[in-house]
């Protein structure tokens, strides 16, 4: 089982125990190889109970990407501590990150898969877009607050959030699609940006 699952282990709702099941199988089987059987394997219920809440996998990915990122915003107001810069280099931390566990690894490129559904599928595509709304929303939220801490200069904190995170973002394709991704490089760089253009005189 996945050790950064984020649906409880212990509960008697069917839809969080197939929730957790999901994750548990992408981490595992990733997209391409994911079924509903496969799921199964982590289900601890009747597999028909899997039928009766969704139509196919699609169906199920949705709603668990939906509720993944209802889950994260819900989660935002409690990483609010520290000044503006202390949260901005947790982000970092956290996104750009040199090494993934296996793991964390698996489920990285479960959501690069996911992803690349949305080229073609407008249901990926808007559970993608409102998930980028919220983490650069909430960049833009931290750089704005730094301005006015007088922690940062005086910029766009949209343009600078978006330009964050899609760097991130091209980190999280890199790690998993190439064979030697320069992680500390970017992040390096990341720093220097942020040192450069954000920090304040």
């Amino acid at each position: 089982m996945s050790a950064g699952n984020p649906f409880p282990e212990d509960t008697e709702d069917t839809q969080t125990t197939i929730m957790r099941a999901t994750f548990d199988a992408l981490v595992e089987y990733g997209y391409a190889g994911l079924t509903i059987d496969r799921i199964d394997e982590f289900f601890p219920k009747s597999k028909s109970l899997l039928y009766h809440h969704y139509d196919g996998k699609d169906e199920l990915l949705l709603d668990f990407l939906s509720r993944m990122i209802d889950n994260r915003e819900a989660s935002i107001d409690h990483e609010m501590a520290g000044d503006a810069r202390d949260r901005l280099d947790r982000w970092l931390d956290a996104a750009v990150t040199p090494e993934l566990a296996g793991e964390e690894l698996g489920f990285v490129r479960a959501l690069v898969e996911l992803r690349a559904q949305a080229a073609h599928d407008h249901r990926y595509r808007e559970q993608f877009t409102r998930s980028d709304q919220l983490f650069r929303g909430w960049l833009a939220d931290i750089i704005a607050e730094g301005i006015d801490e007088g922690v940062f200069r005086d910029v766009d904190p949209q343009q600078v959030a978006s330009t964050i995170h899609v760097l991130a973002g091209g980190v999280m394709a890199e790690r998993v699609t190439n064979d030697d991704p320069h992680v500390a490089d970017v992040r390096a760089e990341l720093d220097a940006y942020v040192e450069a253009r954000l920090l304040a005189e």
